[in-house]
């Protein structure tokens, strides 16, 4: 079998950020859970963001290391959603002709049904891109580049029909303009190693700004923003697992509304996705995953059978929502069993068991089936339960390593497995859910081994 092409995997986990949440089960306009879409990514005008006290980002900046020499070549493209909103109307006096002579007088309308066929007032999107020429690293060291970019103002209007011929509304489509800036910098950080920083910047003049809403600021908004970069004789270094040498030059990265993870085929380094959704290095989409959700984060087995449980009205709305929720539909209601069977579950690969764990269930049986211990001795420091302590994870096995390093924790128990190994549980001071730890329920107690965990002088207090 042929491997896949580096594009095309590096392509379906960017369209998969791309789309996410533009549309979410269950499918309809109608319901309260697709009014508020485009939460991930969303890079708002400048001025609308400080009139909102920054609830919605106006910058999005990714900062990862490579292993280059300053002769190096960087591409950097960053991709976004522009919405369109999707206006229909219905004509005041209905029309044999198209296009009219002047400009059709119409009623705005929340949907519209001609015949079988239903019409809704919604938010499309249409995919855009911006990149770079080939940048040399030894030059964006010296002197950093901005590319700014411009997207007009477009409408257009699309007549709807009856079954007759005769023009009885419209589909008013319109994109408001966009302005933006991308700016590349450069630091050396080793010999041979540099820090590279792509700004995304919105610079959209707004007339309103205060009163404006969520939806309203929208339309100027880059939705589903990331950027992908790509370097020529060079090597990006895993956010997740960098080299001994470089943890301090990764762990200085600060990457704002994104994350920068390694794409591409196994083991490549040439290529780097910074997401707004946290994946991890080498993401791939499940090969018997029949097609786009939508609702990426949720299992395909699920979703696919929710929608099949649909009834003939919920479907018939959703199909009249835009063209991907309609193909969507008819590509579920067309899966055969045995494409259905093999959503079901597949183990595939599955990672090296870490030194630290979220906890999945509460209490964790095999540690309550042991004698729990009443403290631990870490350096010269005798800790025990109700002790602060700070997080030092060294494995760096996964997301929360890097989420919670450095951050302040409880001892909340001290427990040994059956294997003689010590696990200190924690719960996390700045977590609002830190109640719920104490009651060891899942998400909000974390285990560490004792090196992990670095006490405080004097059990200074948290804050």
């Amino acid at each position: 079998m042929s491997r896949p092409r580096v594009d095309s995997l590096v392509d379906a986990v960017v369209n998969a950020v791309l789309y996410e949440g533009y549309m979410l089960y269950p499918y309809r306009p109608s319901s309260v859970k697709n009014r508020q879409r485009w939460t991930f990514g969303g890079v708002y005008p400048e001025a609308y963001s400080i009139a909102q006290k920054g609830a919605e980002p106006w910058l999005m900046q990714t900062q990862c290391v490579i292993w280059a020499n300053a002769n190096a070549v960087l591409e950097i493209k960053i991709g976004f959603l522009h919405l369109v909103q999707r206006q229909v109307g219905e004509l005041l006096e209905p029309s044999r002709e198209w296009p009219l002579t002047g400009p059709p007088e119409f009623r705005k309308v929340d949907v519209l049904e001609v015949g079988e066929q239903r019409f809704y007032t919604w938010q499309e999107a249409t995919e855009r891109q911006v990149a770079s020429d080939p940048l040399i690293v030894g030059d964006l060291a010296v002197a950093p580049q901005v590319i700014t970019f411009t997207l007009p103002r477009n409408a257009e209007l699309e007549p709807v029909k009856d079954a007759s011929g005769l023009v009885v509304g419209v589909l008013e489509r319109t994109q408001e303009p966009l302005e933006g800036q991308i700016a590349i910098r450069v630091d050396a950080v080793a010999a041979d190693a540099f820090r590279i920083e792509v700004k995304i910047m919105n610079v959209t003049p707004i007339a309103e700004t205060r009163n404006a809403t969520r939806d309203q600021a929208s339309l100027q908004a880059l939705v589903s923003c990331h950027t992908i970069l790509a370097v020529h004789e060079g090597e990006f270094v895993s956010m997740v697992d960098p080299p001994d040498a470089l943890q301090n030059a990764v762990a200085s990265c600060r990457n704002v509304g994104t994350w920068p993870i390694l794409v591409g085929l196994e083991d490549a380094r040439d290529t780097m996705l910074s997401s707004p959704i946290i994946l991890y290095d080498y993401p791939q989409i499940a090969p018997e995953s029949p097609g786009d959700l939508f609702d990426a984060t949720e299992i395909d087995e699920i979703l696919t059978l929710r929608i099949l449980s649909m009834t003939d009205e919920e479907k018939r709305e959703m199909a009249a929502v835009d063209e991907r929720s309609r193909a969507l539909l008819e590509r579920t209601e067309k899966l055969a069993p045995e494409q259905l069977q093999k959503l079901h579950g597949t183990l595939r690969a599955p990672r090296p068991a870490a030194p630290k764990a979220i906890e999945t269930q509460a209490p964790w049986e095999p540690f309550e089936q042991t004698p729990r211990l009443a403290f631990i001795r870490v350096g010269d420091v005798e800790l025990r339960i109700g002790d602060h302590v700070r997080l030092r994870p060294r494995a760096r096995a996964d997301i929360m390593d890097l989420a919670l390093a450095g951050m302040l924790a409880t001892i909340e128990s001290i427990e040994r497995d059956f294997e003689d190994r010590v696990h200190v549980a924690v719960t996390v001071d700045d977590d609002p859910g830190k109640d719920f730890g104490l009651q060891r329920m899942p998400g909000h107690r974390f285990f560490f081994a004792p090196e992990e965990i670095e006490p405080l002088a004097n059990q200074e207090s948290v804050g």
